[in-house]
């Protein structure tokens, strides 16, 4: 599959970013590229796409890496929303999933009973409101 992402070039503390279409099985570092497409430059903040040659690729299939995505959103190339790429700590990961559980709404926990099909509307209703049966005291 083909894929639209960056390269990495240039000097030790001077990163130049090339915008190429390559084969996602092939590494960032080195695989030989299928046509180059632009550039970034960090530092000076230059950026240059072939807008024609990005849209004919994503015609034919490349998918576009989140990183490049956000750029031509950016450059109004292409139309959505940016994709968020920052990475989380791995604690701010686990914070993140044990949250949801832990700070539920009773709203979102009620759970909904199912109602057989023939049976009268207003049975759940009525389940809701009959008191459940306690457990005899030993």
């Amino acid at each position: 599959m083909l894929t639209i992402r960056l390269t990495r070039k240039g000097k030790k503390n001077q990163p130049f970013f090339r915008v190429v279409v390559i084969d996602k099985k092939r590494s960032s570092k080195g695989g030989r590229a299928v046509e180059d497409l632009g550039y970034v430059d960090p530092l000076t903040k230059r950026k240059n796409f072939k807008k024609e040659r990005i849209l004919y690729w994503i015609s034919k299939g490349a998918k576009p890496s989140p990183t490049i995505h956000n750029f031509l959103v950016s450059e109004k190339i292409i139309e959505g929303k940016k994709i968020n790429v920052s990475k989380k700590s791995k604690k701010a990961q686990e914070a993140a999933q044990a949250t949801p559980a832990a700070t539920a709404t009773p709203e979102a926990a009620t759970v909904k009973t199912a109602v057989p099909e023939g049976a009268p509307k207003e049975a759940p209703a009525r389940a809701a409101e009959e008191p459940k049966a306690t457990p005899p005291a030993a």
